[in-house]
């Protein structure tokens, strides 16, 4: 309700002028669009709470099958539009979104339908609703500073560059999105099963080995892209070129924030949510100040390099805030990881094409000492691999 009720005061606010959400997002002063976003958010907000009950009840294929059921459906709606000859215009594309979260909603709704009528049933209980809220307010505000933290690189080219480099910048993060894949699937599994080892105190050496291991993982997933990023030019027209550069630095959103999940632990387990927020209000304030100064000189580059500098100071935060109100955490390797990574790719995004071969040996180097540095865990995998692969 009280989610509800922000979006809705916002949107109202900003449909009383005429055209101003779809001038703001297409530079289309348009008021029929600008109600067809507000829909979609609308929709996408009750979606998102309604998928919770999925995830937190541990429902892994309806939650994942949720996830997918979008694309299918928006690939459909734009198949029969080419089918039935639909108008290929702006209008009819924002109007294929909207119809896709509206049954994705549904489809959601359906699944979750015996806990939401049951809620109805049930009176509002004040006195647990007062820490409830004192929990829950912060991440509105944690909420809205990480869609600032997210959004600002696209927002801010579109303002300081122009739609050429916003384009460019839109493929390279298209690229990177196979990160935000392992984002989703790592974040959907870890939260429920990290609450459940908590409350019943035990395990909680293998946050830290968790935490290991998917650093390893980041590591391996940055080199690569690296080191075969070059393959992208045989998949796009040679003005797109430059995307081999970039789609490195764009991988530092999911791959940073998925990192930070395994050590922000503490603040979840405290509910002081307040410094949730706090990091991630800073790392937004970040990432529009380097976006202010970058984008202007380097364009899409600039954007690239502002963010991935802007998650790197997010990680930090999360990781330091969780050992102060928690426990403390081994973070040396991860910080000293995570800094070279970040260094890496804005030295191969900014200055992948003079520096050439120097920067593929860069990635090399990198991956090659991850696989002595993490030689326990990499003997550890081995062994379960083998035993798998006896007991079949």
């Amino acid at each position: 309700m009280p989610s509800m009720a922000l979006l809705l005061i916002v949107l109202g606010g900003l449909l009383l002028f005429d055209g101003l959400v779809a001038r703001l997002l297409f530079d289309v002063p348009d008021q029929l669009l600008s109600i067809m976003v507000a829909v979609g958010m609308i929709v996408q907000l009750v979606s998102r709470f309604l998928s919770l009950i999925l995830r937190m009840y541990e429902q892994g294929l309806a939650f994942s099958m949720s996830q997918v059921l979008p694309k299918l459906l928006l690939l459909a709606i734009i198949g029969i539009y080419i089918l039935i000859g639909v108008s290929q215009n702006l209008t009819s594309l924002v109007l294929a979104y909207v119809a896709t979260f509206t049954l994705t909603c549904m489809v959601f709704a359906w699944n979750t339908r015996q806990e939401w009528l049951a809620s109805f049933q049930q009176s509002v209980d004040a006195e647990r609703l007062k820490p409830m809220l004192r929990f829950g307010l912060p991440l509105v505000l944690n909420g809205v500073a990480f869609w600032g933290l997210t959004a600002t690189d696209k927002v801010l080219l579109r303002v300081l560059s122009s739609y050429q480099e916003l384009g460019l910048y839109t493929v390279a993060v298209s690229f990177a999105a196979a990160g935000i894949i392992l984002q989703s699937v790592f974040s959907t599994i870890w939260a429920p099963t990290v609450y459940r080892w908590v409350s019943k105190g035990e395990c909680l050496e293998r946050v830290d080995q968790v935490s290991r291991y998917v650093l390893f993982c980041v590591v391996i997933i940055f080199c690569l892209t690296g080191l075969f990023s070059w393959l992208v030019t045989f998949i796009l027209p040679d003005r797109y070129d430059d995307v081999q550069w970039l789609v490195i630095s764009c991988l530092g959103y999911p791959l940073l924030y998925t990192l930070s999940e395994t050590t922000v632990v503490g603040i979840g387990v405290t509910r002081r949510t307040g410094f949730a927020m706090l990091a991630a209000v800073l790392a937004f304030a970040t990432n529009a100040v380097g976006n202010w100064y970058l984008i202007p000189s380097f364009g899409a580059a600039g954007a690239a390099v502002s963010t991935i500098i802007a998650f790197l100071v997010f990680f930090i935060l999360r990781t330091e805030f969780s050992m102060f109100l928690w426990r403390p955490i081994p973070r040396l390797v991860h910080y000293c990881y995570t800094t070279v990574l970040v260094f890496g790719s804005i030295l191969s995004t900014l200055y992948g094409e003079q520096l050439s071969w120097l920067t593929y040996s860069f990635w090399l180097v990198v991956l090659l000492a991850s696989f002595w540095t993490f030689r326990a865990e990499v003997g550890q995998l081995k062994q379960v691999v083998l035993y798998r692969l006896g007991n079949q």
